[in-house]
């Protein structure tokens, strides 16, 4: 039975580059994905956007480009990735760019569609799905809305050729499922192989998690060759049905307990994930021994999609405000506590407007203790003035304190909405070198 080889080059966007161009070099894959997309990136991305019309994607696809494609051209390798985060147009002609300069040939497909603010926005009166509330709770604060997309997009642009796909937001799952449904035909209702597809594509979205990563605990849960973990892949059949293996002699092992961990990983209901492409069932799903670092992964299903799709919507929430400061010696922990006491009490006498006020003391006498104020505001400027109130102990707090430094952070929130599938239309933009 024929079968392809899917690879996870990365599972967060500041992943290790090294296991991926060993999966280039070494893994005689068909195709090489790159999950690097969390809910408050894409947010993270959108603001970097309006700074700078031609930034808002992936700050190391340049860096992952350039490692693995000399490799991927040359063993025959297509890449997919949601790099592109709030700019997947900008994020193919910086791929263009680097190709050249590499001296390669690559056709490149740019899928947008995902960014779904004004929709979201023309619909205040849409619940909230974690949460209480609509949608006009946070919309005069909302910086992105991106409806995940399915994996058909991207296997139509790997049948017209491409070498590359860069998405922004899109079900991670379905970067996997594309490629092997494109690479098997297999029809878009077949919900059975196309549940297997989603099993295989969740069991690598997370790639370090599935050959160790995440998993180690020494004594209980050993893992050999963490610090050179190896990535994993995929070896697909037709009929659904895959192997999960790694490059051998990588670190790191690929066994039936850690795929069983993976694939409960961020599964509420295993016999109704909902995806975009469908509502997958894993709860007949067997791992099964095929020897050292492989692992059968078999009896996945699915039903047909719901008519809506998830949003996610990143908006502006408050900001933290932090401050910190040691004290060493004999009696240190009793200037820690008075030096607590004081920021309390000057907070409270200059009625800061401050909510949800932490405090964290590090360290024991003889040695250094090291105190952390953390609180929650509305404004930055309010924010500030914990920070102010502890770097003000130096001159009018307990002795001998120092190594003061305050912060103030913007907190990025994700809520989440449906919006109808009907509204939501992709495009292909094609660049070539």
């Amino acid at each position: 039975m024929r079968t392809v080889r899917i690879g996870a080059g990365a599972g967060y966007s500041g992943d290790r580059i090294e296991p991926a161009l060993e999966l280039a070099g070494h893994g005689a894959l068909d195709f090489l994905v790159f999950e690097c997309l969390a809910e408050r990136t894409v947010a993270l991305a959108q603001l970097a956007r309006q700074r700078n019309a031609e930034a808002g994607f992936d700050p190391y696809l340049a860096e992952r480009l350039q490692t693995v494609l000399p490799a991927c051209i040359a063993h025959g390798t297509r890449i997919v990735t949601n790099m592109g985060a709030a700019n997947p147009l900008a994020a193919a002609r910086e791929a263009a760019r680097i190709a050249r300069s590499l001296g390669l040939k690559l056709r490149i497909a740019a899928i947008t569609g995902d960014d779904v603010t004004d929709l979201v926005r023309a619909r205040p009166e849409s619940p909230l799905v974690e949460t209480q509330g609509v949608v006009g709770d946070v919309a005069d604060r909302m910086i992105s809305a991106n409806a995940y997309l399915g994996a058909w997009p991207v296997a139509d642009a790997l049948a017209g050729g491409a070498d590359l796909v860069i998405t922004g937001r899109i079900g991670d799952p379905a970067m996997f499922l594309a490629p092997i449904a494109h690479s098997f035909g297999w029809p878009r209702d077949d919900w059975r192989r196309l549940g297997c597809g989603t099993a295989v594509g969740h069991m690598l979205e997370c790639a370090g998690q599935v050959t160790g990563g995440y998993y180690a605990d020494p004594g209980l849960k050993d893992v050999e060759g963490l610090a050179r973990l190896g990535f994993p892949l995929a070896e697909v059949a037709e009929d659904g049905t895959a192997v999960i293996t790694k490059v051998a002699g990588s670190g790191g092992r690929v066994d039936a307990a850690i795929c069983a961990e993976q694939l409960l990983y961020e599964v509420h209901d295993p016999a109704r994930y909902m995806q975009p492409d469908l509502v997958a069932d894993f709860s007949r799903v067997t791992l099964a021994y095929a020897g050292a670092d492989r692992v059968t992964l078999a009896g996945a299903t699915g039903t047909a999609p719901t008519d809506t799709l998830k949003v996610s919507i990143g908006y502006r929430d408050s900001f933290v405000g932090e401050g910190e400061i040691s004290y060493r010696g004999e009696g240190a922990g009793a200037r820690a506590a008075l030096a607590i006491a004081i920021v309390r009490e000057r907070l409270e006498l200059t009625a800061a407007p401050i909510t949800e006020l932490h405090v964290d003391i590090v360290g024991r006498e003889p040695g250094e203790v090291r105190i952390r104020v953390a609180g929650r505001a509305a404004t930055s400027r309010d924010a500030a003035r914990i920070g102010r109130e502890v770097e003000a102990l130096y001159t009018n707090g307990p002795a001998a304190g120092g190594g003061a430094r305050s912060v103030v952070r913007e907190v990025i929130a994700v809520v989440s909405t449906l919006i109808d599938r009907a509204l939501v239309e992709t495009s292909t933009t094609w660049i070539g070198t």
